[in-house]
């Protein structure tokens, strides 16, 4: 007898100093189900200290909303503004702070990982993950900002990375692909 999947949520976080955008996922199985998606807004806040405890604080918001069982965390880019790197950082530690102090286990993506997860392509753009988004999630992308769009696409690249089933050992061909997964096949 099959046992049932686990269901779990996924809270994504991509760090920011003027914008950290989140998403949050249910998934059940193969199936991930959009929860929320939306960002913490620091650009009218001039302290950088001040930034940093507001995103430990919603942060701790959004865990105790939502209650996930794992967060997935873009992990900082390699830049040559060492300032905004380590600011950069700081934002991230805050909210990984948050998420320890609630126990929860925490995992990190690069930005590279990331896309290349969610579009196929490592260096893929913004606007390109989120359309890809909007089409996996079946959501309108509405006024939602792409920083948003990068959180949701750190936690939909942490289920995939997590939840891979064991694939067939081959396929002869596009056909035989289709129709060994018509689940992950869409008709036009």
């Amino acid at each position: 007898m099959k046992s049932q999947p686990r269901e779990r949520i996924i809270l994504g976080i991509d760090p920011g100093t003027s914008i950290t955008g989140y998403g949050v996922i249910k998934t059940s199985g193969t199936v991930p189900e959009l929860i929320a998606i939306g960002s913490i807004d620091l650009s009218k806040i001039d302290d950088h200290y001040v930034k940093i405890k507001h995103i430990f604080d919603r942060t701790i918001g959004i865990i105790d909303e939502y209650h996930p069982d794992e967060l997935a965390i873009e992990a900082p880019f390699y830049g040559k503004n060492i300032q905004s790197m380590l600011k950069l950082g700081r934002a991230q530690g805050a909210a990984i702070a948050a998420a320890l102090s609630r126990s929860l286990p925490i995992f990190e993506y690069a930005p590279r990982k990331i896309k290349m997860s969610i579009t196929g392509q490592g260096a893929a753009s913004k606007e390109q993950v989120a359309a890809m988004l909007t089409n996996i999630l079946k959501f309108k992308i509405g006024e939602t900002k792409l920083d948003a769009t990068d959180g949701l696409a750190a936690a939909l690249c942490h289920f995939y990375q997590t939840n891979n089933p064991v694939m067939e050992k081959s396929y002869n061909s596009w056909k035989d692909f289709m129709n060994k997964n018509p689940k992950r096949v869409k008709k036009a």
